[in-house]
């Protein structure tokens, strides 16, 4: 076990002696947190600005101007007609609706017309004041309807429903969808940055081979196999790391709300550690030097984490490339994460984690395997 320990400390010296591989392990998951902040971190909440031109002057649509200024982030200012060209084409109002003579009238006869919303901006914007004020207009009209043409009985509806007894109260949901887009974007770029650190340590078993440094440990007290155990242990110690630090930046520093436990969190991405490692030996077991091993990793992150949605949700891509996807582990890690997100119980996604645990044994088989019949590192393991 001394021997084990050693050889941590060592690797760690090593990895470490340059202060750049500490920025790229330590700093690249919080650039990932600050990148995933700049795409979901804005307000997705505007001010619409409308304008209102009332020809009709009537008490109906004097209120119908009222409901208006009452809808959520809806600014409204009364124009002229003269001005609303100039108004829309410079941007300063987002649309004009436009109440002409014989609005009120129209309603009282049971066919609403004699509105206009004029728009550069097309249907983004009067769609939405479409909506609210058609509701409020078939409102009106479904109470013309009721009086059966009759002015007094319209009046008398008309004035209880302005009038209505009851009240409606509202409240304020929070809204977790940006912080779950948040979560999975920041833990996407981790999840690339762990296969990124994972395969530059286990490329150190080539490159140690390579200057010779491999063989003359052997001729020490140390085998492969305590040599191998310590640099898999320094691995997952390094990416716990970077799990650790992720976790605390976006919980603690960027407030970034996880949806779910921490721990669970934690213990979901230590699985994935644990893929990382086996995934990053069983690439460097079949390469012949360092950079064929480093080439074969570049070829196998970046393209996976792609695939898998790493960088954008997966539910974008080709229904092909989703069914793709399922055979990669960063799919069913995100998936996870995405279900405990959603309310389910750590033991509700059993699923996930056994098979997070089978992509890490297998990898992990492949590389005893491997290493086991490559003749010329000696019997590795």
């Amino acid at each position: 076990m001394k021997d084990v320990i050693w050889l941590i400390k060592n690797l760690f010296k090593v990895t470490f002696k340059d202060k750049k591989k500490l920025f790229f392990t330590v700093g690249l998951p919080i650039i990932g947190i600050l990148v995933s902040i700049l795409i979901y971190g804005g307000s997705n909440t505007s001010t619409l600005h409308v304008g209102i031109v009332n020809h009709d002057h009537s008490m109906i649509s004097s209120n119908t101007v009222k409901f208006i200024k009452g809808l959520d982030h809806v600014q409204v200012k009364e124009i002229k007609a003269a001005d609303v060209e100039d108004k829309v084409s410079s941007g300063q109002l987002d649309c004009v609706v436009t109440f002409d003579k014989g609005y009120t009238q129209s309603i009282q006869n049971g066919h609403p017309d004699h509105v206009n919303i004029v728009s550069i901006k097309g249907a983004t914007v009067t769609g939405f004041v479409k909506s609210y004020l058609n509701q409020y207009i078939d409102n009106i009209n479904d109470l013309s309807l009721a009086g059966k043409g009759d002015q007094e009985t319209f009046h008398r509806l008309y004035t209880d429903y302005q009038q209505a007894p009851f009240k409606m109260t509202t409240g304020t949901l929070n809204d977790t969808s940006k912080n779950n887009d948040m979560t999975y974007q920041a833990i996407g770029f981790l999840l690339m940055f762990m296969l990124i650190a994972a395969g530059n340590l286990s490329s150190m078993i080539t490159q140690e081979k390579e200057g010779r440094t491999y063989f003359r440990l052997l001729s020490t007290p140390i085998d492969s196999k305590k040599y191998v155990l310590s640099n898999i242990i320094t691995n997952l110690l390094i990416m716990i790391g970077q799990i650790i630090v992720t976790l605390i930046f976006m919980t603690k520093v960027f407030h970034i709300q996880l949806s779910m436990p921490v721990w669970e969190m934690f213990v979901t991405l230590i699985l994935f550690a644990l893929v990382a490692v086996g995934l990053s030996l069983a690439v460097i077991a079949f390469a012949t030097s360092s950079a064929a091993g480093n080439a074969m990793l570049n070829l196998i992150v970046t393209p996976s984490c792609l695939l898998s949605g790493c960088f954008f949700p997966s539910g974008i891509m080709p229904e092909t490339v989703q069914k793709i996807a399922h055979f990669l582990p960063q799919t069913w890690l995100l998936d996870t994460i995405d279900k405990l997100q959603q309310g389910q119980h750590f033991s509700q996604v059993y699923l996930n984690i056994f098979i997070l645990l089978a992509f890490a044994c297998a990898f992990f088989l492949i590389a005893v395997y491997k290493f086991g019949r490559n003749n010329n590192v000696n019997n590795f393991i």
